[in-house]
């Protein structure tokens, strides 16, 4: 099977939606995907890229810079997901090399990420691609109300 790896577009909101939803569990819609991929697109600390595989989008990854006082700069890997029906055909892991490119491209001293506790094919996945538990912690988070 051919794949191709591009830069997203704003008419592929609606299916990345949907992938996120679907696949991530992440419900959100395809206009609040729109605008931030309007937002994002252009920046250069953002990378998102879709795989289009049979004339569809079956997967998308996205990635941005990642920086911190104590630490040299690394990629941080947002999101990642892949068709169910598409799965175990190397598109993640194309996906994943294109972001590893990246960073290398741009000095990065590697890729983060964060995949929740119960995701073990994920981690799976991301252990067979060379990524390693570097600790574990707990994520907090305060939702602040509009005023």
């Amino acid at each position: 099977m051919q794949i191709e790896i591009r830069p997203a577009k704003e008419t592929d909101a609606a299916t990345i939606a949907a992938l996120s939803a679907n696949e991530l569990g992440y419900q959100t819609t395809a206009e609040q995907v729109r605008e931030k991929l309007a937002a994002r697109l252009n920046s250069n600390r953002d990378r998102i890229l879709v795989a289009v595989a049979e004339g569809q989008v079956v997967g998308y990854i996205h990635a941005n810079t990642y920086e911190t006082l104590y630490f040299p700069p690394l990629k941080n890997l947002m999101g990642l997901a892949v068709s169910s029906a598409y799965r175990r055909k190397g598109i993640g892991t194309a996906l994943l090399d294109a972001i590893e490119a990246w960073a290398r491209e741009t000095g990065a001293s590697g890729v983060r990420l964060n995949s929740g506790a119960t995701r073990t094919e994920a981690h799976q996945f991301y252990r067979s691609r060379g990524y390693g538990t570097e600790k574990q912690q707990l994520r907090l988070i305060k939702y602040l109300e509009n005023e």
